[in-house]
């Protein structure tokens, strides 16, 4: 103003000698500018490491758009408050409140860089767990939900001592109020707890397909929460499970296979004994000369057993697909080219009979050939 006094009061004249409405535009205008200015320049820096594939550093710019931007308009709204109070002297009592509070802001500002930040990088580690297997999901997942909690945390006690509480008594009735809160919520914190060993322990991740021969639990993970795990079952119902029960019953990851199991028992009519020997041995080497057999584990073809009607015959196999549209469509084949084995040497298979024998001494009267007893 002392260096252009020319100007200001050319502006001064112009805006009627309100000269309130003047610094409230000027100062509306500079934080205008800068937040401008700052979105230009952080749009330019995001564009650089996004052409150089600089994801880490990316992923900082990206997170700070929008909570500096926020402190940017929170300072120049500050500025505009205090420069209305100073012009009217008025509330000046109330200037260290609105400073501390720009302060509280500025600390959730940093709070929220950090959460948007964190998601950021949480994305770029499970889009490189298709490249790098050290980096597994849902350890990702579960780090990323800790650092959050944990800022959260540490901006509430910052807010809560900005506000003038006393922490330590906070801590000390934390202490006792745990105890009753724990006892009145023993199930959320067993869900909880039970969350964060699945996060340890890790019996499955999301995407898998899991059962339980417990429970009524068969279907594909879709998310792991704190307290529930969701999971798809196969006609398509969601199925919400509190994490705890996961600690009290026995999971089956049918996902983790290494190969699937083909066990089947074929059988024989009795008629066909002598030809038990030639049709196992041709369907034995029929699988060790499969594409789809792993012959590095089981695989056995064996007379088994004499059964009411059938001569049994098992087949004991492993597929290397996993899929289990795969893995049907290598068991339909090899059931199959087993019938072409079996039809090859004249044999057939076996269905349940009944033989009738009638011995020779019995005969069948018809009924005019009975004898009446006479009259007297």
């Amino acid at each position: 103003m002392d260096a252009f006094p020319e100007a200001w009061r050319y502006m001064a004249e112009l805006f009627g000698g309100q000269i309130w409405l003047l610094l409230l535009l000027i100062v509306f205008a500079i934080t205008l500018v800068v937040d401008v200015v700052f979105r230009i320049a952080i749009g330019g820096v995001d564009h650089y490491l996004n052409k150089h594939q600089k994801r880490f550093a990316g992923s900082i710019t990206k997170s700070l758009k929008a909570p500096v931007s926020f402190y940017i308009w929170l300072s120049g709204l500050t500025l505009a408050i205090i420069t209305m109070m100073n012009h009217f002297r008025v509330l000046l009592e109330l200037k260290p409140y609105i400073t501390e509070f720009k302060s509280t802001l500025g600390v959730i500002a940093v709070a929220w860089f950090s959460v948007r930040w964190v998601r950021h990088i949480e994305i770029h580690l499970k889009r490189l767990e298709h490249k790098d297997s050290r980096w597994d999901s849902v350890t990702v997942e579960a780090g990323a939900k800790v650092f959050k909690l944990t800022v959260f945390v540490v901006t509430g006690l910052f807010v809560l001592s900005e506000l003038g509480v006393n922490l330590a008594g906070l801590i000390a009735f934390g202490g006792v109020g745990a105890m009753a809160v724990g006892f009145a919520a023993k199930d959320v914190i067993g869900n909880v707890l039970g969350g964060l060993m699945l996060y340890w322990d890790k019996p499955f991740s999301t995407g898998d397909w899991i059962r339980s021969p417990d429970k009524e639990i068969e279907g594909t993970v879709e998310s792991i929460g704190w307290r529930l795990t969701i999971v798809r079952t196969f006609d398509k119902r969601p199925l919400y499970i509190p994490n705890g029960i996961f600690s009290t019953i026995s999971i089956e990851n049918p996902s983790r296979m290494t190969n699937r199991r083909i066990k089947q028992v074929i059988g024989l009519r009795y008629g066909d004994i002598d030809k038990v020997a030639a049709v196992t041995s041709d369907i034995r080497e029929m699988l060790k000369n499969h594409p789809e057999i792993d012959q590095n584990q089981t695989t056995f073809v064996n007379f088994v057993a004499y059964n009411n009607s059938t001569l049994d015959i098992m087949i004991y196999t492993f597929t290397k697909t996993t899929v289990w549209v795969h893995y049907q469509e290598v068991q339909e084949d090899v059931l199959l080219k087993v019938a072409e084995v079996v039809a090859s040497h004249g044999a057939e298979m076996a269905f349940p009979t009944r033989t009738l024998y009638v011995e020779d001494s019995v005969m069948l009267e018809s009924p005019g050939q009975v004898e009446m007893p006479t009259s007297k």
